[in-house]
């Protein structure tokens, strides 16, 4: 009796474990499981070469022209794509102040893929919406920078003016929703639109939007199952491009929204406002990140081009005064070292921002104290994507196509740098001892 108790404890014990495993290889959302960029055991390569295919499991072409990040479950992976009908779209890379919009108003085809993430073969592709763009883009952006997410029951996309999608994991669609046209463009010169990038997130059984434009400002959460609305909450804001982040700590949880007038917390549960900051950059792009009870907000817009360090549980209005630098709900901030696009990384208990230029920073998370500035020889157009970590290793993905290797330590030290062979805008994913990296044309696996 006692034998055939022990047996059935282990068999029930079994798929728990398994799961637990699965989840912890699981990327659900821009940068991963709460916009952290981390995933430790996964033993990826130090070397690999896109054109000759060394340490790349495998690569798909995706057709169309997205900067969106692939984000995994279990062994699906996601992504999502716009598809132009002049079949050449094209983007402008690199480190320039131009505001122009491109003036590609073909009929696109919105799409969402389903992958084998083991042998990058896809599964299932359908189409979202399909017509002539609602509103522009940004001559460096695409009209699919917005990358989807999926709790393992839906895979939800935002594709801008053109609306938001859920789809089950068959690829069935489920419901979709009509935000409105957003029109989201340059802060001095409305004039200029530059599409949407802001990617939706989800919360329990909510899926959750910033649209932060030059005309109406909401954050908006829906029902995950039929698309209703469940609150929205308006906002005055300028236009941002940031994805917002719930946060999780011991005493509260906070979502957080990165945007030029105001950083804010609200309660996930009901939308309402629980705190504001003010002195953030005119133009804002960065993901709030958060570790224990710290939450980091970063803008790189000059002058200002801030990183505020926030402690969870404030209330009401927490702007610095003239001068000051710290508060009682601020740990600490600095001007002039944020990022503009790339989202800050916590690592083993320091801060990292990376700049477009290249220049890549330190800070003791705690403290604020700076451990190193150094600029990463990159060929020159610069940085968009975001740095991701893995088992004491840093990997800043370049506009050019390399992705850098930097330790993770205090003291900077360049371990190498790999080269796609292609442009490259997107985050990378990481999971099952890979890391995806979607770039201009192709969708890479790279793993030992």
């Amino acid at each position: 009796m006692k034998f055939r108790l022990f047996c059935l404890l282990i068999i029930l014990s079994f798929p728990a474990t398994a799961q637990k495993q699965t989840i912890r290889d699981n990327w659900p959302s821009f940068r991963g499981q709460h916009a952290a960029g981390v995933a430790d055991g996964q033993n990826l390569p130090d070397a690999w070469d896109g054109e000759k295919g060394t340490a790349i499991k495998w690569k798909t072409r995706i057709p169309g022209l997205a900067h969106s990040s692939p984000v995994v479950w279990e062994d699906r992976l996601f992504i999502t794509s716009a598809i132009s009908g002049k079949g050449s779209a094209t983007f402008k890379p690199g480190l320039y102040g131009a505001g122009d919009a491109s003036d590609d108003k073909s009929v696109h085809q919105w799409k969402v893929y389903c992958l084998d993430k083991k042998t990058g073969k896809i599964i299932w592709e359908q189409l979202a919406y399909e017509g002539v763009p609602l509103e522009k883009r940004h001559i460096k952006s695409t009209y699919a920078s917005s990358s989807p997410a999926t709790d393992g029951r839906y895979v939800v996309a935002l594709f801008g003016s053109q609306g938001l999608y859920a789809f089950d994991l068959k690829g069935k669609l489920i419901w979709k929703k009509d935000l409105g046209r957003m029109d989201v463009g340059a802060y001095d010169l409305p004039s200029y639109e530059w599409g949407t990038a802001s990617s939706p997130i989800i919360y329990k059984d909510v899926v959750i939007v910033q649209c932060d434009t030059s005309k109406e400002d909401f954050l908006m959460a829906v029902d995950i199952k039929t698309g209703k609305t469940v609150w929205k909450a308006d906002r005055e804001e300028l236009p941002s491009w940031a994805t917002p982040t719930v946060c999780f700590s011991k005493d509260r949880t906070e979502l957080i929204t990165n945007a030029p007038n105001f950083i804010r917390g609200y309660d996930p549960e009901t939308g309402k406002e629980l705190w504001k900051l003010g002195g953030s950059s005119k133009i804002t792009a960065p993901t709030p990140i958060f570790f224990n009870d710290l939450i980091v907000v970063a803008s790189g817009r000059r002058p200002e081009a801030p990183v505020f360090v926030i402690r969870v549980g404030a209330s009401g209005d927490i702007t610095l005064d003239k001068d000051q630098t710290a508060n009682k709900n601020i740990a600490w901030s600095r001007q002039k070292i944020g990022s503009y696009m790339p989202t800050p990384l916590i690592y083993q208990g320091l801060l990292y921002v990376l700049k477009n230029d290249g220049i890549f920073s330190c800070y003791d998370l705690a403290t604020g104290e700076e451990k190193y500035m150094q600029r990463i020889p990159h060929q020159g157009s610069g940085f968009s994507g975001s740095p991701v970590a893995s088992d004491g290793k840093l990997y800043l993905p370049s506009e050019d196509g390399d992705i850098f290797i930097v330790k993770a330590g205090p003291k900077f030290e360049l371990l190498g740098k790999n080269s796609l062979g292609q442009l490259l805008m997107a985050t990378p994913a990481i999971s099952g001892g890979m890391m995806f990296v979607r770039a201009e044309k192709d969708l890479f696996a790279i793993g030992r």
